[in-house]
């Protein structure tokens, strides 16, 4: 059970592939406005299952505790450093994360953090740091506000991660609630706070309907199954090759150039998630021996 919810969390990674090349192909929707749309389209799939059977609303009854931990400011602030920011300087930092919640695991009951796992862990903050600055890294303080909404960003996500951990019993079809009430918060800030602007053409409207589905939606009742019931310390660790996965999507797409820098960042991620999960991994083998 626990390595297949940790493979199921591990989708959402594969997911997340897909949210900076989202983002930035969704046009200049202001970041209230494209949470808001992003999380209604995101409970989609939920609303659909509680359709299909009804006796599982009752789910969605849960302590304030839970509510509040569940609805999300993640999104939101990553859209707004993406924004406010360049698009490498403020991925660096909000891929903090990872790091935050294997070293934050330790303080979770029945977890024991290990060697392997800080070592896998910052072997692949190493191969992040080699994708998104490839090009050169130089922080500006003209971009403080989308420097400081990437940070909150990694502290955000780590941080639900890890609380939702204590709330393993409560399932998963919540999560349809914690988008839903995500979506409502985002639309009443986007009318007091922001101007409307709506995609131009239509594949700004197919990237907001992609993140919507995906690396927001359907990755969120992934992740949220995963740390609930999988291994976090090695989810953690590998959620580093998120952002390598979206660059070999970009080289294959057309719209990156293959590298050196990019071939050890490989190297570093893949031994780093393997490193993290080498106690899942030879557990497996030992258990299915030749």
């Amino acid at each position: 059970m626990k390595t297949r919810a940790t493979l199921i969390g591990f989708t959402a990674i594969l997911m997340w592939a897909l949210l900076a090349l989202f983002t930035a192909a969704s046009g200049k929707m202001p970041p209230f406005q494209l949470s808001a749309i992003c999380f209604l389209i995101g409970s989609l799939p939920g609303i659909a299952v509680l359709l299909a059977r009804p006796e599982r609303v009752r789910l969605l009854r849960q302590p304030a505790k839970v509510w509040m931990t569940g609805i999300l400011g993640y999104h939101f602030l990553y859209f707004t450093a993406l924004r406010n920011a360049p698009a490498v300087e403020a991925s660096l930092i909000a891929y903090l994360w990872p790091l935050l919640i294997v070293t934050g695991s330790a303080l979770l009951p029945g977890e024991r953090l290990k060697w392997n796992h800080i070592l896998g862990t910052l072997l692949g903050l190493g191969g992040t740091a080699l994708i998104v600055g490839r090009n050169g890294v130089s922080f500006d303080s003209a971009y403080l506000v989308g420097y400081g909404a990437a940070f909150l960003c990694a502290f955000t996500w780590a941080g639900y991660s890890l609380i939702t951990r204590r709330f393993e019993a409560v399932s998963t079809d919540v999560v349809t609630g914690f988008c839903i009430a995500t979506s409502i918060l985002s639309l009443v800030c986007h009318l007091t706070l922001e101007t409307t602007v709506w995609p131009q053409t239509g594949s700004e409207w197919l990237a907001v309907a992609g993140l919507g589905l995906l690396p927001v939606g359907a990755a969120f009742y992934a992740w949220d199954f995963g740390v609930k019931n999988g291994d976090i310390q090695i989810l953690g660790a590998a959620s580093y090759s998120a952002p390598l996965l979206s660059t070999l999507v970009l080289i294959v797409s057309g719209f990156a150039e293959p590298s050196l820098s990019i071939g050890i960042a490989c190297l570093l991620v893949t031994g780093g998630a393997m490193l993290a999960a080498k106690d899942m991994i030879f557990r497996k083998t030992a258990a299915n021996p030749a």
